[in-house]
């Protein structure tokens, strides 16, 4: 498992700022680079002086300018999951994923698809969102049920559970009424079909999400250090894990319903940021959404060019860094906790 250092405050903000510079110039390449080779200039002129009448300028304003953006708050949503779920529930393997939210969502696509195959982007979309929520309540009602309350390893059960039974009836539903190729690219991940209504839809959901993340971050660093520490220091922590909660189905629904299946973002980075930055959250949790937004915006921009003039789906090139990373914490951990 990766070893965590401390750094001074000034060092910590100096690596953020770096990563925010990088996080700009790799927005900015991934705009220009695609089928077409645009100049950096020109992206300048587009976003701060669009003239309609200019070709590229179109292009850039209408496919180019809401890929990268939808890339850069996916990935930042992700990584903020993995983390304030990894300090809830202090194990180094949590991620959004076994909460159900990415089979609830799916789910819910692949049923509006088969019944309701008019319905627009933003409807499907919504009821994306709206499975993901419903999955993410049966999975903590199921686990909270149980002998004992809610623990990590419950989650983690129900989570799988629920999620693999999901997954089952979405792939009947699929099969019966021949949705294999719509629902092929989006379960593995990608960001081609975004426009200027995914950025609207993940603002609206970041505003709610984040802020709810970041007002808990310092909780959630008192949680971090166990349960019984943290109800000694007079935290309400059921208070704090269904705020926990909320946020991480806000920001993974959003995400979910407009890139797909993106898997191991809200693994990696939190582990990442962990590192650089330490173990206060209200550091983990700002500098996870700018690693998490660089680590997407740039495998976007290789599952453009790795097989040029076609398109890889961005959660193959999430996949082939997370596998090896999760391996690694698997064998180092044991599955334990932090």
């Amino acid at each position: 498992m990766l070893y965590k250092i401390n750094h001074s405050k000034g060092l910590r903000l100096l690596i953020n700022i770096i990563a925010l510079i990088v996080l700009i110039i790799s927005i900015g390449l991934s705009i220009s680079i695609g089928v077409a080779r645009i100049e950096l200039s020109t992206v300048w002129d587009a976003i701060f002086h669009f003239d309609p009448e200019i070709t590229n300028h179109q292009v850039i304003q209408e496919l180019r300018l809401p890929r990268a953006l939808s890339a850069t708050l996916v990935g930042a949503f992700l990584a903020v999951s993995g983390s304030v779920m990894q300090g809830m529930t202090r194990n180094p393997l949590a991620s959004p994923s076994i909460m159900g939210v990415t089979d609830g969502a799916a789910f819910a696509l692949v049923i509006t698809l088969a019944f309701f195959p008019t319905i627009s982007f933003i409807g499907s979309t919504f009821a994306s969102f709206i499975g993901a929520g419903i999955a993410v309540i049966i999975v903590f009602a199921i686990g909270s049920m149980s002998t004992g309350g809610l623990t990590p390893v419950k989650l983690a059960l129900a989570g799988v559970a629920i999620g693999t039974m999901l997954s089952s009836i979405s792939s009947m539903i699929a099969l019966h009424f021949q949705l294999e190729q719509q629902m092929g690219f989006w379960l593995a991940g990608g960001l081609a079909g975004t426009s200027w209504i995914s950025i609207q839809i993940l603002l609206a959901a970041g505003c709610v999400g984040l802020i709810l993340a970041f007002t808990i971050a310092k909780s959630i660093t008192v949680l971090s250090l166990g349960e019984d520490v943290a109800t000694s220091l007079g935290q309400k922590n059921i208070i704090i894990k269904l705020l926990g909660i909320l946020s991480v189905l806000i920001l993974t629904g959003a995400a979910v319903s407009i890139a797909g299946a993106v898997g191991f973002v809200g693994l990696i980075v939190p582990h990442i940021t962990r590192f650089i930055v330490g173990t206060d959250y209200r550091w983990i949790i700002p500098s996870s959404a700018i690693f998490g937004a660089l680590l997407l915006v740039l495998s976007d921009l290789v599952s453009r060019l790795i097989n040029a003039p076609f398109e890889t789906p961005v959660g193959a090139i999430t996949s082939l860094i997370g596998v090896p990373f999760f391996l690694y914490l698997a064998r180092s951990s044991g599955g334990g906790k932090q």
